[in-house]
């Protein structure tokens, strides 16, 4: 039989191929039993025949638990993965259960509790490179519950994926736009701290840049821990000691602080400002002239590729066509004044 494509697919034409009522094929596809197993099986095969873009559940598994670890909600990046994970999850299923663990720090130790919480069939989480943290991961994986990194990785880990951007490449692409656009002189860079595989590889990827033409000069790195009295604070200390400053770089989710210390106009012209994520802040800051450009690293299509390698991992059909060794594309996306969306979702 020619298989349809998929997004003209129904129910109806499920029911039709398997001989059935639509109401019999709904409690197959969501799982709410009542329905034989010779009945199940011949509602899958159908729907799998005509490529039926649902989740599609196998007869091998029971409910798959997943762990979303989420620490400090109160930044924007945050806040944007908890919305996703949200939306997700009422896009599942029977057979999928999300449930979000919402720290409020990201110590080490208190990721790897969330991390060893019972109930929970795999985890997706977003942490600092740490040793306790990799000691976790492995014991999960040994256990045969898998660990999805997303943000930022860790590199050789026993993670069975990363769902997140090229942070490299990242750095790379605001070294470009700092060398063309600022005038000779010197770089501020802001990061939370340095243990973030994100943040390090952001600055790896500017210094390498910065060094091909040698007209800009990193000449501080400035750890402000993601909050934003603290960035403003350092980074005004850090003008009086550079006041020959023409551009600075957040790696970090400090942008309310740059914003702060930019407008206490202690450096003798306003530096060109580069960050990340698009968020009502740096929407604002964007189109007021006081930031330059924000890369945002696409936190649904993180989310999703996350959730579609578990789906692929525990043998869900029918939703992706992911394979091991599952590789994220996830694309950074580059923001300017002149090609905002009128609005930005808080």
């Amino acid at each position: 039989m020619e298989r349809k494509s998929s997004t003209r697919v129904t129910l109806f034409d499920v029911a039709a191929l398997a001989g059935v009522g639509t109401a019999t094929v709904d409690r197959v596809i969501h799982e709410r039993g009542n329905v034989s197993d010779e009945v199940r099986k011949r509602v899958l095969d159908a729907a799998r025949t005509l490529g039926l873009k649902r989740i599609l559940p196998s007869s091998h598994h029971s409910i798959v638990r997943l762990n979303v670890i989420l620490a400090r909600p109160e930044l924007p990046l945050i806040r944007r993965m908890g919305f996703e994970f949200r939306r997700l999850a009422q896009r599942m299923n029977h057979s999928i259960a999300i449930h979000r663990t919402v720290l409020e720090d990201e110590e080490p130790a208190t990721i790897v509790a969330a991390l060893e919480r019972g109930g929970y069939d795999a985890a997706i989480v977003y942490a600092q490179d740490h040793p306790l943290i990799r000691a976790a991961i492995a014991e999960l994986a040994a256990r045969g519950r898998p660990v999805v990194t997303m943000i930022s990785d860790l590199p050789g880990s026993a993670r069975l994926a990363y769902a997140g951007t090229d942070h490299y490449k990242a750095g790379r692409s605001a070294g470009y736009f700092l060398d063309l656009m600022a005038p000779p002189g010197s770089v501020i860079v802001l990061c939370n701290h340095l243990g973030f595989q994100s943040h390090a590889e952001r600055l790896h990827g500017l210094r390498d840049q910065l060094a091909g033409s040698g007209r800009l000069e990193i000449v501080e790195v400035v750890e402000g821990g993601d909050d934003a009295i603290r960035s403003e604070a350092r980074l005004k200390e850090a003008f009086r000691r550079h006041p020959e400053t023409v551009g600075i770089y957040n790696v970090g989710a400090g942008n309310r602080g740059v914003v702060g210390a930019i407008r206490a106009e202690i450096l003798a012209r306003r530096p060109l400002f580069i960050g990340h994520e698009l968020t009502p802040f740096t929407h604002a800051s964007l189109r007021e002239g006081l930031m330059t450009l924000t890369i945002d690293q696409s936190p649904e299509l993180q989310a999703q590729f996350a959730l579609e390698v578990l789906l692929s991992h525990f043998g869900f059909e029918g939703v992706t066509d992911l394979a091991p060794p599952y590789v994220s594309t996830v694309p950074i996306v580059l923001y300017s004044p002149q090609n905002l969306p009128d609005s930005v979702p808080g």
